[in-house]
């Protein structure tokens, strides 16, 4: 959800000469490091790459193992995905660009559809479907 919005309040942008990566500009990224958390110890690697590659993954429905090379190992993808996402970063982020607009009362939904198949339900079961017969077997 936090990424559909990025795509569509106009934040991304496609760069032509790394085929079609997204990468946040230098505005976008202004806009968003006011919410990063402060580096304690290491110092992260670099903001733009990681997120950039998280909002493609995201964008794009793909598995973590399969995001471009250009957004260095998924591994690293992942863990500041997970580690951000458990801290409320990337909430405070929303948050932080829609209070921006100055729309208190918006409410965003995600409207994601998804057609479940007739064999996801638990109807076999019911009308004596494989779950329903092998239960009756085990009963006999």
């Amino acid at each position: 959800m936090i990424f559909n919005a990025l795509r569509d309040s106009r934040l991304g942008k496609r760069s032509s000469d790394m085929s079609d990566l997204f990468w946040l500009t230098d505005a976008q990224m202004a806009k968003l490091s006011p919410f990063f958390p402060k580096s304690h110890g290491k110092p992260r690697v670099d903001d733009r790459r990681v997120l950039s590659g998280i909002i493609f993954i995201n964008r794009n429905g793909l598995r973590w193992r399969d995001a471009p090379e250009a957004y260095g190992p998924h591994k690293t993808l992942y863990s500041r995905w997970k580690r951000w996402s458990e801290k409320g970063i990337f909430a405070r982020m929303m948050v932080g660009l829609a209070a921006e607009h100055g729309e208190k009362e918006t409410v965003m939904i995600d409207a994601t559809y998804l057609k479940a198949h007739r064999t996801a339900t638990s109807m076999a079961a019911k009308k004596g479907g494989a779950v329903a017969s092998s239960v009756a077997r085990k009963a006999a």
